[in-house]
C-alpha cells in the first residue's frame, strides 16, 4: 500500500511540476523526475529500515 501511495505522490509532483513550470526544457523536466524517483527510492528504503525494526522486537522485551 505504501508504494502505490508513494507512486502517486510522484506522481502528483512531476505533473505539478509540468503544469507549474511549463517554459521548463525537456532536460530540466528528465532532471526534475529523476531527482524525485532518488528521493523516493530513499523514502522507501527509510520506511523499510523502520518497518523492519518495528516489526523485530518483542513485544515481552523492554
Amino acid at each position: 500500500m505504501a508504494r502505490k501511495i508513494n507512486w502517486i505522490a510522484w506522481l502528483l509532483l512531476v505533473i505539478l511540476w509540468n503544469y507549474g513550470f511549463p517554459q521548463a526544457s525537456p532536460f530540466q523536466d528528465v532532471l526534475v523526475a529523476v531527482i524525485l524517483s532518488i528521493l523516493f527510492i530513499i523514502i522507501q528504503i527509510v520506511q523499510s529500515r523502520h518497518l523492519k525494526k518495528s516489526t523485530s522486537r518483542s513485544k515481552f522485551e523492554q
